[in-house]
């Protein structure tokens, strides 16, 4: 890139973060209603755009597919005319959530009759970095639209055309409302210098959020002169307890690897007591097989399903997010070596307890540190749709102020108001 380029590219993305900022202010002074229904019209905005948007999405599968991009990546990034009815329905249901603005509580009286409480209210102009996954776009753009703040969306160059069609439809949408077209904003360049100066935008960009592989996370990490809400990887795992029920536990496995491996709350190791490992392992070992997983397994683990095929796990594995169908597989003595296993390799993500032992059940809960732990049931619920925020911008495991999959709410902080009668300080 010549400097004349660069320089257009950095005045453009200064430009668009001072547009947000103005756009943020805008928002915050509407209320909730405004704000409701500027995303019901994005929503019918995405499926009146649904044409556009599905063949924007085939020229990025045809790009993706000559460069040799397959498996789960490519599922990734497909967006059919049934993904479009379900983003537009994701927004939808964002907008019909409780506005998170404006409430006051933690109410306490001082000793001199002063008042003191907190009130929510929006974080201002957030930057959202991501990869592949296209729906990104129109379930950033409506949370943080749901919390008050303008968003700068900056997707990845595999899925260029859906994004910009996404984004096209959002601010369609947006002008038929109160809420300023520019409150929602896609980076219309794939040159990672635009990402480089969007970092550098701290007078204008309140917050950074990254989604997507570890590298470019950990990218935006280092180059940020602004805040960011870190997720470095999903390393998730299932321990299956003693009491686990075989029929439970294959299902519940099988569903967490299988159903779709190329995501970040996909199972990616699993810990099983040595206790029920000859019960239930062969059956789980054997159905993961045939769905095409690849097994690699401690020790123990190989010498117990000798006859299967079965590789021998290296100190990586333990550390690895595959996002692909590939399994690791550690059996342990009991609780407390899951417990130090998932202490060692975890990343805070999500992790999971299949038992019988409610007490069991209730430990594991407690003393396991990652942003969700399920009992009995599939790592695949770590998900803001699943968990009820209506979709999610992102999942932290930063454990700042928002920990786990990030809604509305998780976008909006707290300040201080004070009601008075008079009253001065001595």
């Amino acid at each position: 890139m010549s400097a004349s380029e660069q320089l257009s590219v950095s005045n453009s993305i200064e430009a668009m973060a001072r547009r947000a900022r103005a756009a943020a202010l805008e928002s915050a002074r509407l209320d909730g209603e405004a704000r409701r229904t500027a995303l019901e019209f994005m929503a019918t905005a995405l499926k009146g755009n649904k044409a556009q948007i599905t063949e924007a999405n085939a020229l990025d599968l045809s790009a993706a597919e000559e460069n040799g991009v397959t498996g789960a990546m490519l599922d990734r990034l497909r967006l059919d005319e049934a993904g479009v009815e379900k983003v537009a329905a994701a927004v939808r249901e964002v907008a019909a959530q409780e506005d998170p603005l404006g409430a006051i509580d933690d109410e306490v009286v001082r000793p001199n009759g002063l008042r003191v409480c907190r009130m929510r209210i929006p974080l201002g102009v957030i930057a959202m970095i991501y990869e592949s996954r296209p729906n990104v776009t129109a379930d950033a753009a409506a949370l943080c639209l749901k919390a008050g703040n303008a968003v700068i969306l900056r997707g990845g160059s595999e899925a260029f055309y859906s994004n910009r069609a996404i984004a096209d439809a959002l601010r369609a949408g947006l002008v038929e409302s109160k809420v300023p077209v520019d409150a929602v904003q896609l980076v219309g360049t794939t040159d990672r210098a635009a990402i480089d100066t969007l970092l550098e935008q701290e007078e204008w960009i309140d917050l950074v959020i990254p989604r997507g592989g570890e590298g470019l996370i950990r990218a935006v990490t280092e180059k940020s002169r602004i805040p960011v809400l870190q997720h470095y990887k999903g390393v998730c795992h299932i321990f299956i307890d003693e009491s686990a029920p075989t029929s439970l536990a294959t299902e519940i496995v099988l569903n967490a690897k299988v159903q779709r491996p190329g995501v970040c709350n996909a199972l990616e190791t699993l810990l099983v007591h040595k206790v029920v490992a000859p019960r239930v392992l062969l059956t789980i070992a054997e159905q993961l097989i045939a769905d095409g997983v690849e097994l690699r397994g401690c020790p123990d683990t190989v010498a117990l399903l000798e006859g299967f095929e079965i590789g021998e796990a290296t100190e990586d594995d333990w550390h690895e997010e595959y996002l692909d169908l590939i399994l690791a597989i550690r059996l342990v003595d009991d609780m407390d070596a899951a417990l130090d296993h998932i202490a060692k390799y975890g990343s805070s993500h999500t992790e999971a307890i299949l038992t019988e032992d409610q007490s069991n059940g209730g430990r594991f809960v407690s003393a396991v540190q990652s942003s969700t732990v399920l009992v009995n049931a599939s790592t695949r619920f770590a998900d803001g749709g699943e968990l009820g925020l209506g979709a999610e911008i992102g999942i932290s495991t930063s454990k700042l102020h928002a920990f786990g999959p990030m809604g509305a709410r998780e976008l909006t902080t707290r300040k201080f108001v004070v009601f008075g009668d008079g009253q001065v300080r001595t």
